[in-house]
């Protein structure tokens, strides 16, 4: 087992997440270096987690320190240019916030680099390490809701935040068998104007190649599971099998009717949310991590390949509603103008 040097830019509130995922997991990691353009910020944060040595520029930071893993947490509009500094300072691994990008042609881009330098990177979807969807998972793994037929996934919060989450627990529930084929709808222009640009309401349709289909809904017409004040956490996963179902959300929630409930509704709510991102979540989405760099096998569920083809069916998901057709997977051809920017240019006013 190897321990691993790590170097992140980012230090604001998720950025301090993945310094405390980093320090849960000493054996694994040395966090040696910060970096942040905020210099207050940087300097607070370097002294709150003992971490001395701080830069105010990544290039530096990576030609100093040599790291074996850059990790950044940073808005979406800057992926490319840190993934491929990360590259040019042959780092082993880079680790980065959710989305993935902020175009399918960038998502593409970034997945193709990775490959050919061969550079291992992750996407942090970590809300499924949470212990509710874990459960949820077991209750189908052990065969007590029958064979899955349909999965079911909404939140209030929009495509490019919650749902690009969402899409890839679908993804991962349904063992990361791949999607075949995409029907969906969008509309609303505000969210446009969002850090993590995206229409303001997409719904649609998934066909997997096993036969599952996936209907989901993300943004502000979906259903409200939880009170005002628990926006961010009010989604929904639900897995419906031949003989019972079971549902987890972020939030700390899970259920099931199954075979062997008799009748009833099982389930419990766990540690909520605040409790769950800073204590239970990213240190063991950042452990296996490790685990990948120590073993080829041990592949990370947040792997690149997954996290592009998630990125890829939420475009299709854009694509189909913009063209009013029926999207077929993996997408062979890259459209020349970025979904977002024609979403700006096509949908019309409310």
């Amino acid at each position: 087992m190897a321990k691993y040097r790590v170097a992140q830019v980012g230090c604001g509130p998720r950025g301090k997440r993945h310094i405390e995922g980093f320090q849960r997991n000493p054996d694994h990691f040395d966090l040696v270096a910060l970096c942040d353009i905020n210099e207050e910020r940087l300097a607070a944060v370097s002294t709150e987690y003992g971490v001395k040595t701080t830069y105010p520029d990544a290039g530096l930071m990576l030609t100093v320190e040599k790291p074996d893993i850059f990790c950044f947490v940073t808005p979406p509009r800057i992926r490319t240019e840190l993934v491929e500094l990360g590259i040019r300072h042959r780092v082993k691994a880079i680790a980065f916030e959710k989305p993935m990008a902020t175009s399918l042609a960038e998502a593409r881009r970034i997945r193709d680099l990775c490959a050919q330098a061969g550079v291992k990177f992750i996407v942090s979807h970590q809300q499924k390490y949470g212990e509710q969807w874990g459960k949820a998972k077991a209750v189908y793994e052990r065969g007590e809701i029958g064979e899955l037929v349909r999965i079911h996934a909404s939140s209030r919060a929009w495509l490019s935040q919650l749902g690009t989450h969402l899409v890839d627990y679908i993804l991962w529930f349904n063992g990361g068998v791949r999607a075949k084929w995409v029907v969906g709808h969008v509309h609303g222009r505000e969210g446009l104007k969002d850090s993590h640009p995206s229409p303001n309401y997409t719904e649609g349709e998934i066909a997997f190649e096993n036969g599952v289909r996936a209907f989901v809904g993300f943004g502000y017409l979906s259903p409200q599971w939880l009170a005002k004040e628990n926006f961010w956490t009010d989604n929904r996963v639900t897995l419906y099998g031949t003989h019972g179902y079971a549902w987890a959300n972020t939030d700390g929630d899970w259920a099931a009717f199954t075979k062997k409930s008799r009748g009833k509704v099982i389930g419990e709510a766990l540690p909520r949310w605040p409790e769950q991102e800073s204590k239970l979540l990213q240190a063991p989405y950042l452990r296996q991590l490790a685990d990948w760099l120590d073993d080829e096998t041990k592949v990370h569920p947040c792997n690149g390949d997954i996290s592009y083809h998630g990125f890829e069916i939420m475009a299709a998901l854009i694509l189909s509603a913009l063209d009013h057709r029926r999207v077929d997977l993996p997408l062979k051809d890259i459209p020349a103008e970025d979904e977002i920017a024609r979403l700006a240019r096509e949908l019309p006013e409310a």
